[in-house]
């Protein structure tokens, strides 16, 4: 089905770390206040940046909050966790229930120690196809290349970065739009995200294909920012 405009929204939830059912709530918070077709959360978002949280599973009834959420406003939200595989992962919540949407491909550090990778993935959303990323996903231009492969209208990932790399995730959706003529929005941390991250960036956006910003949230977490964003990629 060919779809038209999407609204989207890139969410800052407040995290405590490893307390899934708290940050669910603040998950449903943020649909509800977003008020879009499809709300994009950071990464590892559900239990914050803590490489040893317990896997998430689609079924978990921590969930449910989340899955009433988007039941009531009719939208997908994009919520970062640790998912079966195990991978850090990418869940697709709406009315119905979650499933895994996407494993981070790219993965830093000490992630390679208890996580594998997962390979590039475009999810469809009224016929707009979302190709999906996780944080170091975005820093390397081959996995936007693959993801466009697939055949993507935009490209949608959740980050954490620390609040002196501010500008990282703006540069990197100004060159995915640049390279691959296709929106891209980015949710972002905001406040404490655990393993080490005391203080992080927020500010997540939406880029338009030709690089401009199309919205912004501020650096506080419980923000967030709306843009809608055309169907199909340009050209």
């Amino acid at each position: 089905m060919t779809g038209g405009p999407l609204s989207i929204a890139v969410a800052q939830p407040r995290t405590v770390a490893h307390d899934v059912a708290g940050n669910a709530l603040a998950h449903a918070e943020a649909v509800r206040a977003a008020g879009a077709r499809v709300v994009v959360f950071p990464e590892l978002s559900l239990t914050g940046y803590e490489l040893d949280a317990a896997v998430v599973e689609p079924d978990d009834e921590r969930l449910a909050p989340i899955v009433a959420a988007c039941a009531g406003t009719g939208t997908l939200a994009l919520v970062g966790a640790p998912v079966p595989g195990p991978h850090i992962g990418v869940l697709a919540v709406d009315g119905d229930g979650a499933r895994v949407a996407y494993g981070k491909t790219h993965l830093y550090g000490a992630e390679a120690d208890r996580f594998a990778p997962g390979e590039p993935t475009v999810l469809e959303v009224d016929g707009v196809r979302l190709g999906l990323a996780v944080c170091r996903d975005t820093g390397l231009p081959e996995h936007a290349a693959a993801t466009a492969a697939l055949g993507m209208d935009g490209y949608v990932a959740g980050v954490v970065h620390s609040d002196a790399e501010a500008e990282v995730h703006g540069e990197r959706a100004r060159r995915a739009a640049a390279d691959h003529g296709v929106w891209v929005a980015t949710a972002a941390f905001a406040g404490p995200a655990g393993g080490g991250f005391d203080r992080t960036c927020g500010r997540s956006g939406v880029w338009a294909a030709d690089g401009s910003l199309l919205a912004e949230a501020s650096d506080l977490p419980g923000d967030f920012a709306r843009a809608v964003v055309p169907a199909r990629r340009n050209g």
